[in-house]
């Protein structure tokens, strides 16, 4: 399945029918009188979140929705049908913007939640409405409302306990390849990410989502490189895994260039906690090991971890350093001796 994380929508709701002007005709009623019937409402446009999407893909092969019109009234006191409501359904995390692409108009972050997008218009009254002590016999009937017609984009931005987040190359794909049943692809040259990964992560008896984004690089914050387009998808997780590639010429030059670019994007990423780690250690000897993890606790002003996602040297103590950030309502208990199952779209 392709990965979509933007979409534009173009939405209407269904008009009210018309009241219906009418008379009793029946034989051998000496007094008739109005008998017109009310139209019926148009249909709403709903979006709800539904479980099982993890993209926004279907939306790129439709992108009209009208909902159904009203019926017009009828005689003999008949009401017209309501119009059919039509609802959008979308992934957990989708966020709904005007057509200015700013303004938002509603969160869905919770799976059944309905938020309505497009009232339908009211059906106008018939001409029975309208009868009264003066006026036994009127002949007027109101016309239905019409329906909202409106263009939307909706945002996807996926929910997950732990964003991944690191200079292309690394380890961040190997790193979630390691700990779950994720099959991201992985590569020996930058960029082999394209689109946002997720894997469901499992330690001392608990299981935590853990999303892997596309490298980062200088600039990111301005729009240059991938990273920029999903840094959103790591706005909603508890703790962020900073990795760094400990076989690269400068990782504290590799560090600065990550931390510039959070604090520079727009967003509550900077205030997140941050789990830092010194990836591809197997790569290093002892002393190499020990030299780099002083030099980069004296940058970072904290405690950074060893690991390696190849040779999974570390890689429990990562996972619980993660485990203590998240909190006990995000986490879900893993059933004793039953498998991890595949992250499934």
């Amino acid at each position: 399945m392709k990965f979509l994380d933007l979409a534009k929508v173009y939405i209407r709701s269904g008009g009210g029918g018309g009241g219906c002007v009418s008379f009793r005709k029946e034989k051998y009623i000496e007094y008739g009188g109005p008998n017109g019937g009310d139209g019926g409402r148009g249909g709403d446009v709903w979006a709800e979140a539904v479980d099982g999407l993890n993209t926004l893909i279907d939306f790129r092969y439709q992108q009209h929705f009208f909902a159904k019109n009203g019926q017009p009234g009828m005689g003999a006191q008949r009401t017209g049908k309501d119009g059919d409501d039509i609802i959008l359904r979308v992934p957990v995390g989708t966020e709904i913007l005007d057509e200015d692409e700013e303004t938002l108009i509603a969160d869905i972050t919770e799976v059944g939640q309905r938020v309505l997008l497009a009232k339908g218009g009211n059906g106008g009254f018939g001409n029975l409405h309208f009868k009264s002590s003066t006026n036994q016999a009127p002949r007027r009937a109101n016309p239905g409302l019409a329906g909202v017609e409106r263009t939307l984009w909706l945002r996807l931005k996926l929910i997950a306990d732990v964003g991944l987040l690191g200079l292309p190359n690394a380890g961040k794909s190997t790193f979630l390849a390691a700990t779950s049943n994720a099959r991201p692809k992985v590569a020996d040259y930058p960029f082999t990410t394209l689109h946002p990964n997720l894997g469901v992560v499992g330690v001392d008896g608990v299981e935590f989502v853990v999303a892997d984004i596309p490298g980062l690089i200088e600039g990111a914050s301005e729009g240059k490189g991938l990273g920029d387009l999903f840094l959103g998808h790591v706005e909603r997780c508890a703790v962020l895994l900073h990795l760094v590639d400990g076989s690269s010429g400068d990782p504290m030059q590799d560090y600065k260039t990550i931390i510039g670019e959070i604090e520079n994007y727009e967003g509550p990423l900077s205030d997140k906690p941050r789990v830092t780690v010194l990836n591809k250690i197997d790569t290093l000897d002892e002393e190499e090991r020990q030299f780099l993890k002083e030099e980069m606790e004296a940058v970072v002003g904290g405690p950074v971890l060893l690991m390696s996602g190849v040779s999974r040297e570390g890689v429990v103590d990562v996972l619980r350093a993660l485990r203590s950030q998240i909190d006990e309502d995000r986490l879900r208990q893993k059933v004793d001796g039953e498998e991890p199952e595949e992250w499934r779209p």
